[in-house]
């Protein structure tokens, strides 16, 4: 198939999609498959557009050895986003289809090997996996274009979480990238350029690392976040203790985020300390605690828990308490009429 009936193809199914969509033939409160297939399509057009922007300045595309190629200068994503467990569809897809979009290198003058990746890192990691080579378009660029091309990529492609972003850009500034360069290579503002420089310098990046990306976690939540952590009396060992337990190491990246902050509550940490309280965790999200004292027990749901499941858990109580009962051999008690 060539170029121009592929990108065709894209767009016939994305208003297809889209058309379906104004109809209410796609709901995108139940059909998250379809929407998720729409945004695949996406990616791959806005990819290929990309791409193709590239070729018209006369680039060709190459097939290289993996082992000749550099790892970027400024990485995007976290070291975990290449490993073979998160490759798995993207390297299935390649080896049933081949390589459907090149990614961009550069040479290095007196570097190590002969080229520097530009975009296209997970993709070059499947073709390392899968020992074949990777097709890329090879561009002379300077470390100012590379990272703003790396970075236009990433904006196409919409899929770095917030946390990704914050860190891409402190590793810039870090690199000694001026702000303009930065707002370009993540499509924003200066403002937000700044608060996300700000937010990722405040946090240890090895306890951000540890939570992982939490691509469902947005700006609020990690502003939020960072709040708490400066606000509490030993941040780094409150989170380190929450992220050292099995069951939270063993949670999705979303769901460490959620221990960890409630975690750098200091109420529920002082709380939890003076009257030895426990933890109510659903699926690797915190819902609340139970403390015992002197004055009796007590069951306390985060603010993050919706009423409607609180007054839900009161109406249970009724029959907790006698299937708590039953099970230690005692009878309900009912009434003598």
């Amino acid at each position: 198939m060539s170029r121009k009936d592929s990108k065709g193809l894209f767009a016939n199914v994305l208003g297809q999609l889209e058309d379906s969509a104004e109809r209410g033939g796609v709901q995108r409160s139940t059909s998250p498959h379809l929407l998720k297939v729409a945004a695949g399509v996406r990616q791959i057009q806005e990819r290929s557009e990309l791409a193709e922007r590239l070729l018209k300045d006369g680039s060709q595309i190459l097939e290289i050895e993996p082992e000749e190629i550099l790892e970027s200068a400024i990485p995007d994503r976290f070291a975990s986003a290449y490993d073979a467990s998160n490759l798995a569809e993207l390297m299935q897809s390649m080896r049933e289809h081949g390589q459907s979009t090149p990614g961009l290198v550069r040479s290095v003058k007196g570097a190590a090997k002969p080229f520097q990746i530009v975009f296209g890192r997970r993709r070059l990691a499947a073709a390392k996996l899968l020992g074949i080579k990777f097709k890329a378009i090879a561009r002379e660029l300077s470390d100012e274009e590379a990272v703003v091309l790396q970075g236009e990529e990433n904006s196409n492609r919409n899929d770095l979480s917030f946390i990704e972003r914050c860190l891409f850009a402190q590793s810039q500034e870090t690199a000694g990238y001026v702000r303009d360069v930065i707002c370009k290579s993540l499509n924003t503002g200066k403002s937000h350029v700044s608060e996300m420089i700000r937010l990722a310098t405040a946090l240890p990046r090895d306890i951000v690392q540890e939570i992982g990306p939490a691509p469902d976690v947005g700006r609020r939540r990690w502003v939020e976040f960072e709040a708490r952590w400066s606000a509490h009396k030993n941040p780094l060992k409150a989170a380190q203790s929450t992220l050292n337990r099995d069951s939270v190491r063993s949670a999705a990246s979303d769901a460490r985020f959620a221990v960890v902050f409630e975690a750098l509550s200091a109420e529920r940490g002082a709380e939890g300390s003076a009257l030895g309280g426990a933890q109510l965790t659903s699926h690797g999200l915190v819902l609340g605690q139970v403390s015992h004292g002197k004055s009796g027990s007590k069951l306390a749901f985060n603010k993050s828990v919706p009423s409607e499941f609180v007054d839900y858990v009161a109406a249970q109580i009724e029959s907790l308490h006698d299937q708590f009962r039953q099970r230690n051999g005692e009878q309900s008690v009912k009434s003598s009429n």
